[in-house]
């Protein structure tokens, strides 16, 4: 199991250290964080990927943790726990970006389950990602597809050297590799 790292706020320590206990136990990495202005300290120095906090706390709430996370990275996912829910506030962390609310008490169960799927979310948005950084080529004719300005897979096979003056503004100028050189100076040499 891959160790995921969780950021866990809540202003209630008995809450906190219970919960955290329990994560951990499952085999994730967590931070504690006893409020919602250690939360975002914590923020930038790691790359949290699942932060689970408490909505309402002190100075700075949980909506500020979630938009302080998802500007940082809008990748991570954000679970928001509340004793005090209502619809206002589960509409105002849904149009942030929260990823899950959940009411206080919580079954251990309900709560890693939210947990597992929120982290399953995260593991596709971030192989979408990784399929969107890849330049698909011709391994016959080495042309490229741009897909640029296109739905995925759309675009027209169009030759590198097009592309790359495109795409970068740079125009190409044929040459050989010392490789390549050499092996048709030999091809000359041998005719």
């Amino acid at each position: 199991m891959k160790k995921y790292n969780l950021l866990l706020v809540d202003d209630d320590p008995i809450i906190l250290e219970g919960l955290a206990e329990d994560l951990e136990n499952h085999g994730y990495l967590v931070t504690r964080a006893s409020s919602g202005e250690q939360a975002i300290e914590l923020l930038p120095s790691s790359n949290f990927d699942l932060v689970i906090t408490d909505l309402v706390m002190e100075k700075t709430d949980g909506i500020q943790v979630l938009r302080r996370s998802k500007e940082i990275d809008s990748t991570t996912m954000v679970i928001i726990l509340t004793g005090f829910g209502d619809m206002p506030s589960a509409i105002e962390a849904l149009r942030d970006q929260a990823d899950d609310y959940m009411l206080k008490p919580c079954e251990s169960a309900e709560m890693f389950f939210r947990v597992e799927r929120c982290l399953k979310k995260l593991e596709l948005t971030r192989r979408i990602s990784l399929h969107q950084k890849i330049l698909p080529m011709c391994c016959v004719c080495q042309k490229i597809r741009d897909d640029t300005g296109r739905e995925p897979g759309t675009g027209p096979w169009v030759p590198v050297g097009q592309f790359i003056h495109e795409q970068a503004q740079l125009d190409i100028t044929s040459s050989y590799c010392p490789e390549c050189g050499q092996r048709v100076l030999q091809q000359y040499i041998k005719k």
